[in-house]
């Protein structure tokens, strides 16, 4: 036994040892005292440790038996004394407790109503809410909330839901995380997007269907020197679990960077699954070697459509640059070739590791680039074409509308169901050294995350998240996500002020950028500066 192990077990088995030693010597005093009370004590705090072990519902109390306890004593009165301690409920730490609650109450299908009224403060700028109707429609089944992926030259067309796993790789999290959300992912009929460290046995284990995302590493599809090979992409794309094909070109939590594995997490498993050596951390090359201009990428798409058999391929990105996306729409107006999707990410994003300016200081977020690349297809009559997904910091049915209303067609969340298989925010993912076994490599503490029992918690609140929306809809007058649009949603600007999203955003009309007459002093610098040959500006 280590001593990592030692640490965690070391109340348990001091309780033990106390015992052990104590129990025999007041037996053969033979009268009970009060010399006995401290026996009692460890003796109770042992029999709980060994049920500790052996229970399968938290994970905390499996990797510390014992002390793993106190969370849960203090969590069970936090409510009423939650005016003395320090984090207040909407406290973003990145995440407030109000929104991990909501999360783990759906999670164990528990009630997430609240009484006596918001916490909110709903005068204060930067309120957001949706508006509803005199008129509320009929509350639709959540099980309807699909979106059709694939354009003419998809062969393979997929229905997915509007709420999804975003992407994680194995490596980063556990094996039995990825077993969990999988598993989840197929008992709910929604997609699970395997991040960029390539396809795991875990991730094949259940069957649930997958979004294979390639990054600039190639995992899973990459020759000896780490570039793109076709051969092997065609194999691995041909497995009938994997629905769709997605390109990461940037992450927002740390977009131009590559994506970071520690070496301290890298088993001899990862390493067989990417492909990668042990001795060193595994970090992606911040740009892609099958392409380097738009053209490219497009052909590039063309390429593992083709490889694929015709299954939805589409790309990632957080958007930096604004000209660089322009320059793909170009490529796209030009020649024809489109991706059947987009992924866009925020910079409010999470990741496993990264350094601190690029997570507080690069990229753009989520909203402004996802209102950006719904504007640029719709200027280009491209929008009916391409299907637009989100992700980035959403928990709740109403994260899920707000981006809806900017114009996304589905949404992602990762962190959302890394809590929802008990993640407590402890963000410590990059140390190897997660309390709850969801992002560590250490096989002792991942199997204090029991499969069965967390599969059905991302289960739960996939459904329960989605029952919400339905709720949210219906009090709106509408009976689809698709309806959503930005009048539809509010924000609060001043203490005397509101607007509807529709008077806050500029929205370009359909094929106002092909019409010479562009409404906006940016979307027309921005279109100028763009060429489909290169990445690189034209003089502004």
């Amino acid at each position: 036994m280590n001593l990592s192990v030692l640490g965690r077990y070391a109340v348990f088995l001091a309780c033990i040892a106390y015992t052990v030693i104590s129990l025999p010597l007041l037996l053969l005093a033979g009268h009970f005292s009060w010399a006995w009370l401290p026996t009692l004590i460890t003796l109770a705090l042992s029999i709980l440790g060994f049920y500790d072990l052996r229970q399968t519902a938290h994970s905390v109390r499996r990797n510390y038996p014992v002390t793993g306890n106190v969370r849960y004593l203090v969590e069970s009165f936090r409510t009423e004394i939650r005016q003395y301690l320090i984090e207040g409920d909407n406290e973003a730490l990145p995440f407030s407790r109000a929104q991990r609650a909501l999360v783990y109450s759906r999670a164990k299908q528990q009630s997430s109503d609240k009484a006596f009224g918001s916490l909110l403060d709903v005068y204060q700028p930067s309120y957001e809410f949706m508006a509803h109707s005199i008129r509320p429609a009929p509350l639709a089944d959540p099980a309807t909330f699909r979106v059709d992926i694939g354009g003419p030259a998809c062969s393979q067309p997929y229905s997915m839901s509007v709420f999804n796993i975003s992407a994680m790789s194995f490596g980063a999290l556990s094996a039995n995380a990825i077993r969990a959300l999988n598993r989840g992912a197929r008992m709910g009929n929604f997609i699970h997007d395997t991040g960029e460290g390539a396809i795991s046995p875990y991730h094949r284990e259940y069957g649930g269907d997958l979004t294979w995302e390639l990054g600039s590493g190639y995992f899973g599809c990459r020759n000896a020197e780490g570039r793109f090979d076709p051969a092997l992409f065609a194999c691995n794309a041909a497995d009938p679990q994997v629905k769709m094909i997605e390109i990461k070109l940037s992450q927002g939590a740390k977009p131009g960077h590559g994506g970071i594995l520690p070496k301290e997490k890298i088993t001899p498993e990862i390493a067989a699954t990417r492909g990668v050596p042990m001795d060193r951390d595994c970090v992606s090359p911040s740009s892609h070697s099958a392409f380097s201009t738009p053209l490219e990428l497009l052909q590039f798409i063309t390429q593992l459509r083709e490889l694929s058999g015709g299954k939805p391929v589409g790309f990632k990105l957080c958007i930096g640059h604004p000209w660089e996306f322009m320059a793909i729409a170009k490529a796209m107006h030009e020649t024809g070739i489109l991706p059947d999707f987009i992924v866009v990410d925020g910079k409010e994003g999470g990741t496993g590791a990264a350094p601190l300016e690029f997570i507080d200081h690069m990229g753009l977020p989520l909203r402004e680039g996802l209102l950006f690349v719904h504007n640029t297809l719709v200027g280009l009559n491209l929008r009916q074409s391409i299907r637009i997904g989100a992700s980035g910091k959403i928990i709740s049915a109403f994260d899920i509308a707000s981006v809806l209303a900017m114009g996304a067609d589905w949404a992602n969340s990762a962190r959302g169901f890394m809590f929802a298989i008990g993640c407590i925010q402890s963000q410590s993912c990059h140390t190897n050294h997660c309390p709850t076994g969801v992002a560590t490599q250490d096989e002792r503490r991942q199997q204090a995350l029991v499969v069965p029992d967390k599969a059905e918690r991302v289960f739960h609140y996939h459904q329960n998240t989605l029952k919400a929306l339905a709720e949210l809809l219906a009090a709106a007058g509408l009976s689809h996500p698709s309806q959503v649009e930005a009048r539809h949603l509010a924000r609060r600007m001043t203490g005397t002020e509101i607007r509807l999203y529709s008077q806050l955003h500029h929205f370009l009309k359909p094929g106002e950028l092909l019409s010479g007459a562009i409404g906006s002093e940016f979307y027309e610098r921005m279109w100028h500066m763009a060429h489909a040959e290169s990445f690189e500006p034209l003089a502004a």
